[in-house]
């Protein structure tokens, strides 16, 4: 049978297209501007304003640049703030170059000893063909940016400065993948020549240093002390240090990491409410904790991000952030663009067949430092700190409404004491295991 186009359907579509009575309209106008522009709502700004009910102090916004690391810039907006409370400082910026630099060493032994426990894989297996696709991105979830902290803590900015590379990470991955595979392609030919397993250690030993000396050359080398000396609010001098970055972390942010867990939302058949998870091959830091989520309903995480914002705690969140995005003005919102009258169709999947159609899951992670809630208590917008820099968003400030925070949003950080007795509960399950693979295991690695 003959499936192809045929030349009189063609004809049949284009009879039916000229009779659309926007047809030609729509095609003018996205024509000219784009399928966005044309379909701007212009009742955007009045609907979603820049007013909460609850707001949070978050210090100026900051600038990941080109480069994927949105996961580190908001973990450490939420950290920053406690050591503005703590030497009453108007702004504080963490160095985002420091733990890039410690990630990226981290992923490198991550992967080489991943390739280590796969020698005996085929290599054109779905495994290692997954392995050898992305080394060492830019991407990260929490847990990940917890164990580098855990082990090297943090710097202030000025200790450790953004670099051309820190803040344009392209080509610098570019090199360091291509180094990863040729010591994985070593490896492996290595086994298959049959040397022992100590062998192959000594030969990784001698290819992280390559990894860390590449590191220096792009990042700079990391420094083993803190020395911060600031003016205060007041006008009062503060000298800090000299002290480790494991002190300074401890000292001045003061989080302790174990209290705080991932809820996600992920509405799928294969993944029930009130469990736990983790994914394959999913690290930096090879004797760290590994991710662990803990899946529930959408409401659950709102009421819990709402609870900590209360207790003035600014929440880390992950989510989809392209969807719906008008960049002019800062917005997620389901009703950005009247797409559905330019296009001529509808948009009907639900949250759970995109994850399981691979047409959304988690490419991003902000903060939020606000919400407002309505007469009856509910939110209906979140106040998103990003890390773009002031030229986006209104004046790098972004807004979401409760609707797409529904369908987009897939994680948020929140500390244990703001949990149920029953989730808490939950906690303490075996994770399941998810496949390397699964919408799950995706990173935020948004530029």
């Amino acid at each position: 049978m003959n499936h192809a186009i045929a030349m009189n359907t063609i004809e049949a579509f284009e009879q039916r297209f000229d009779k659309t009575p926007t047809g030609r309209l729509a095609m003018n106008a996205v024509t000219k501007a784009g399928i966005q522009s044309a379909s701007a709502s212009y009742d955007l700004q009045r609907r979603m304003r820049y007013g909460f009910s609850l707001e949070l102090e978050a210090g100026k916004l900051t600038n990941q640049k080109s480069s994927g690391r949105c996961w580190m810039f908001a973990s450490l907006n939420t950290m920053r703030v406690e050591v503005m409370k703590k030497l009453n400082l108007e702004n504080f910026e963490l160095s985002q170059n420091y733990p890039l630099f410690w990630d990226k060493l981290e992923k490198s032994n991550y992967f080489l000893e991943s390739i280590l426990d796969t020698l005996d894989e085929p290599l054109n297996g779905r495994l290692v063909s997954f392995l050898l696709a992305a080394p060492l991105g830019d991407g990260g979830q929490w847990d990940m940016f917890a164990n580098i902290v855990e082990k090297y803590g943090v710097v202030p900015k000025e200790m450790m400065p953004e670099t051309f590379h820190s803040s344009n990470t392209g080509v610098m991955n570019k090199y360091l993948t291509l180094k990863l595979r040729e010591f994985a392609c070593i490896l492996r030919e290595a086994h298959a020549a049959g040397q022992s397993r100590e062998q192959l250690a000594a030969k990784k030993e001698d290819m992280l240093y390559t990894i860390y000396q590449m590191l220096c050359v792009c990042l700079g080398k990391p420094p083993r002390e803190v020395m911060l000396e600031v003016r205060d609010k007041d006008n009062e001098f503060h000298r800090v240090g000299p002290m480790s970055p494991q002190d300074f972390f401890q000292e001045y942010v003061g989080f302790n990491l174990d209290d705080y867990v991932s809820l996600i939302n992920a509405p799928t058949a294969d993944k029930p409410f009130g469990r736990t998870y983790t994914v394959k091959y999913l690290g930096n830091v090879r004797e760290g904790r590994p991710v662990r989520y803990l899946n529930l309903p959408i409401e659950d995480l709102k009421a819990a991000a709402i609870a900590q914002m209360q207790d003035g705690k600014l929440v880390w969140f992950g989510c989809d952030v392209g969807q719906r995005l008008d960049g002019e003005w800062g917005s997620m919102d389901l009703e950005s663009f009247d797409l559905e009258p330019t296009l001529g169709t509808t948009f009907p999947m639900t949250k759970a067949q995109r994850l399981d159609y691979g047409e959304s899951l988690m490419t991003h992670a902000m903060v939020f430092a606000g919400v407002n809630l309505d007469e009856n208590g509910k939110p209906n917008r979140w106040k998103v700190e990003n890390s773009w820099g002031e030229e986006r968003g209104n004046k790098g400030w972004y807004i979401m409404s409760d609707d797409w925070f529904s369908e987009y949003t897939y994680q948020v950080l929140i500390e244990k004491k703001y949990l149920t007795a029953q989730q808490l509960a939950a906690l303490e399950q075996e994770p399941i295991a998810l496949e390397p693979w699964d919408p799950m295991g995706s990173l935020a690695v948004m530029k």
